[in-house]
């Protein structure tokens, strides 16, 4: 398992069979359908961002790299949600993606060209 924040840390060892009944719960999703690890992240990112949630875009970051996305598909996912978003929501989902990037080492590049 990779390592967790430290909240979800706490979380889990306060409340062992809660996490682990959401753990489960996670699994069986993922296992549901045909949809492979790199798309399953993506999707989660996009969701993340819509909802305006910056650690769940932080973690779903990471995910979607770790699965084998490159900074080129996220980059275009996050300009993907400029039109039904918005542009500030946009502006601040990209600062959120461009900080795990940078921490990755990830060269700043554009979603086209």
């Amino acid at each position: 398992m990779a390592k967790l924040p430290r909240i979800y840390e706490t979380f889990r060892r306060s409340y062992p069979r809660q996490w682990q009944a959401y753990d489960r719960l996670a699994a069986l999703a993922h296992e549901a359908g045909p949809l492979d690890e790199k798309s399953r992240e993506l999707l989660k990112l996009a969701l993340s961002i819509g909802a305006k949630m910056e650690g769940a875009v932080h973690s779903h970051a990471r995910k979607a790299l770790d699965a084998g996305a490159t900074p080129r598909e996220i980059r275009h996912l996050v300009l993907l949600c400029l039109t039904t978003l918005g542009f500030p929501s946009t502006m601040a989902a990209l600062t959120w993606v461009e900080d795990v990037l940078r921490k990755r080492g990830s060269r700043r590049g554009k979603a086209r060209g």
